[in-house]
């Protein structure tokens, strides 16, 4: 039984950001296969599913892109959410100048942060990062121009022209954030399990979490943060534009909102439900009974660790098991019943493989470009 932990988030994204692409090496091929003609039938073996492997991830990423602007064009750019990232500073902006799109506002940020990452970070851009983050303000754009049927509606971004009003939720608001957010997060999710990522404000946290020293997680969470008050500036208080929209500074709560939940469903997407639990039991030596309640009640086996109690000095053992989510309570309850002096860690388990549980992948799916 193998656990494999979680990455840190800034790991993950300078993994998307670099690229790994795949090496013909045909140094192996023999003088004779080459004068022949004979096709190497190993590198071809090799290469077919790296390419069935690269069509596949290009396709999940399309598909994500388009999910991401349908949330966007259709649920929050309409609405003014902000929630943070290029996007969000893209909407803000179009609201200071709505003669630019959108998506023009995105491809202006995005390029000079992948140019940033390039040569601040000492990192190549990623094949499919730099895919992504061209083809997602492409898709907002034309999609912009479907949906709205004049220019005039078109920079005005309003929803009454969604559709010809039939897409119009201005009095349904939480049903935009709550729709459009989890389109996001879907869409999201689809691109970074492909080993992507659009970029974007993510750059701006690895730039200071490396020559500021500030943690990944809070310069990120500094940097939305920053979006979201601009936003507040331009779209809530009304500073650099002309609005006759009252209460509009409300408008940031939704944005927050939407943070939160594209958040979590692009962890869901992304990591699973954490449906896995993987349980530390700290119990007396040769604990029978709870070694026989395991094994042919549960049905389940554990890994035994041998230890020492630090302040009595007494023999401890250490009983290292994966359960489901369901399994838990029948566990802590057995274990409470045969041995109450026992002390229980539960935690969450990102993946498990191995007998029982998920197969190890093969060398093509796991690799990071």
């Amino acid at each position: 039984m193998t656990t494999k932990q979680e990455a840190k988030p800034e790991i993950l994204i300078k993994k998307a950001l670099t690229s790994v692409l795949p090496s013909n090496d045909t140094s192996a091929s023999s003088p004779e296969k080459e004068m022949s003609g004979t096709p190497d039938t190993q590198t071809i073996g090799e290469l077919y599913p790296k390419l069935r492997s690269n069509a596949i991830d290009y396709f999940t990423i399309t598909l994500g892109c388009l999910i991401v602007c349908i949330g966007f064009v259709l649920f929050i750019s309409p609405y003014k959410f902000v929630p943070g990232g290029v996007f969000g500073t893209s909407i803000v902006l179009h609201n200071l100048m709505p003669q630019f799109q959108v998506g023009t506002f995105s491809y202006l940020i995005s390029i000079p942060l992948l140019i940033a990452s390039y040569f601040l970070l000492g990192k190549g851009i990623g094949a499919k990062t730099l895919y992504a983050t061209l083809l997602t303000p492409f898709f907002m754009n034309v999609l912009s121009e479907m949906v709205y049927p004049t220019p005039e509606a078109l920079q005005q971004l309003s929803p009454a022209e969604l559709f010809g009003g039939r897409l119009d939720l201005s009095d349904n608001l939480i049903l935009a954030v709550v729709l459009g957010s989890v389109m996001i997060g879907i869409g999201s999710g689809f691109i970074m399990k492909s080993h992507s990522t659009t970029g974007g404000t993510d750059i701006v946290a690895m730039l200071l979490h490396k020559y500021l020293r500030v943690r990944f997680s809070n310069a990120l969470l500094g940097v939305d943060a920053t979006i979201v008050g601009f936003g507040l500036l331009v779209i809530g208080f009304g500073i650099g534009i002309d609005s006759e929209t009252k209460n509009t500074w409300m408008l940031s709560g939704y944005s927050l909102i939407c943070i939160f939940i594209m958040s979590r469903t692009l962890a869901y997407i992304a990591s699973g439900s954490k449906n896995n639990k993987l349980i530390f039991v700290i119990t007396r030596k040769d604990d029978e009974a709870l070694r026989d309640y395991i094994i042919n009640r549960l049905d389940r086996t554990a890994t035994v660790l041998d230890g020492e109690g630090l302040y009595s000095r007494g023999e401890k053992q250490t009983l290292l098991m994966m359960v489901r989510m369901r399994e838990v309570e029948a566990v802590t309850t057995a274990v409470k019943t045969i041995s109450p002096d026992a002390f229980v860690i539960v935690t969450d388990a990102y993946d498990a493989y191995g007998k029982r549980w998920k197969a190890f992948p093969d060398k093509h799916s796991i690799e990071i470009r």
